[in-house]
């Protein structure tokens, strides 16, 4: 699979052929660095660091935001997001405020994307390519606007931070969490990989990819539910995407699902993602989806020894998700980039439940996308049709399953 740098050693899934469009790929505003001035904070607020508050910023912390996913803090007050999905959720009542962020890669196709959205409207989407940048977001006076601040990119190409939260007035809040909570594990199409870009003679860049368009992020909204994602584009349960058959048993999910995840990059701060063990207690699912398999099926083959390989690796992660989630209803999922493991990953679910008579817990097939008649993306993912599409089946599945 063509990538743009070495540094991308994230592979995509299987490559699919046959898929045309004429839609150009979007552009992306980069938000211009400024220089840092001193503003006062009136909000009563965790401060910035530790002893009297400063007047360069608040913290990104529960206090002040509500946070997004696998979001870790450093001792010098800032909050890191390095999974797709991951950043915070707050109410600001005022007339502006600025976010300082920074990223951990400079390479443009590499760097982390950000969104920043405004009651629900997209009115920032950032490249965060290393040095600090503050950004401006507009208020509406007395009236509290919702301020979202998402990871569009995933985590093994960069992340980034939130360095502080500064305004000359106003009121900091978090948003309040949902009674609902759902959390993905997945590979790119999770991660709505190369979904801004439908020419196919691109590679992987992360200028392209938008977990917010992808099909667990809307199914979520759905649901009105919130969402953690753990998801990693070419990686699988027994194997990563392969080109020529050979296991790449590097390129799997089950090993960092304790952690916050992992990165090629320098990760957060002095730590990488993959070192620091997660909390499960700080977000507790009532349903967890997994849907890996597509990469696993470019290793597999077709053979039958190969796939009960992936059946019994699938079982063991089982056991692990289900330990982390006690309570959690799990559903397996796949077949949006191709059904060839759909049976074995049911075998798995059959043989979980054998081993351990847990029954809270049943497979889901998704239709395999429609490239003729709905179009893909890069290296033949699926496209917004194909991710509005799977969300409604799938929503509509917990809905009924859940009584939700």
């Amino acid at each position: 699979m063509k990538m743009k740098t070495a540094a991308a050693a994230v592979i995509a899934a299987a490559v699919l052929t046959g898929c045309g469009s004429q839609i150009s790929s979007q552009d992306i505003k980069e938000t211009q660095s400024t220089s840092r001035s001193d503003s006062s904070v009136t909000a009563a607020a965790v401060p910035n660091s530790s002893g009297a508050e400063k007047s360069n910023g608040v913290r990104a912390v529960a206090e002040n935001v509500k946070l997004l996913g696998r979001t870790y803090a450093d001792d010098s007050g800032r909050l890191w997001m390095g999974l797709s999905g991951t950043g915070v959720d707050l109410m600001f009542k005022g007339s502006s405020f600025d976010i300082t962020m920074s990223g951990n890669q400079t390479d443009i196709d590499n760097a982390a994307r950000v969104g920043i959205f405004v009651d629900g409207e997209r009115v920032k989407d950032v490249v965060l390519s290393g040095a600090s940048e503050r950004i401006s977001i507009s208020g509406k006076g007395s009236t509290a606007v919702n301020v979202r601040i998402v990871k569009l990119s995933e985590c093994a190409s960069s992340c980034c931070c939130i360095e502080s939260i500064t305004a000359s007035d106003g009121e900091f809040s978090p948003t309040p969490e949902k009674s609902r909570r759902i959390e993905f594990i997945g590979d790119s199409i999770t991660c709505g990989y190369g979904i801004d870009d439908t020419d196919l003679s691109h590679g992987f860049s992360i200028t392209t990819e938008d977990c917010t368009k992808a099909y667990a992020v809307k199914a979520a909204e759905m649901l009105g539910a919130d969402v953690s994602l753990f998801s990693f584009s070419g990686y699988g349960i027994v194997s990563g995407n392969s080109g020529d058959g050979t296991k790449e048993k590097e390129k799997t999910v089950p090993q960092y699902y304790s952690s916050y995840g992992f990165t090629f990059a320098s990760g957060f701060g002095d730590k990488k993602p993959q070192d620091i063990p997660w909390d499960n207690s700080r977000f507790k699912p009532d349903v967890v989806v997994i849907n890996l398999g597509t990469n696993d099926s470019t290793y597999t083959q077709l053979d039958a020894g190969r796939e009960a390989e992936y059946t019994n690796d699938y079982v063991s992660f089982l056991k692990l998700v289900r330990e982390k989630n006690p309570g959690a209803k799990i559903y397996c999922t796949l077949g949006i980039m191709g059904n060839a493991l759909n049976d074995a990953m049911k075998r798995a679910v059959e043989k979980y439940t054998g081993q351990t008579g847990d029954k809270n817990i049943s497979a889901f097939d998704f239709p395999v996308q429609d490239m003729n008649a709905d179009g893909c993306v890069v290296d033949g993912h699926p496209s917004v049709k194909t991710h509005d599409r799977s969300a409604a089946l799938l929503s509509e599945k917990i809905r009924s399953d859940m009584g939700w």
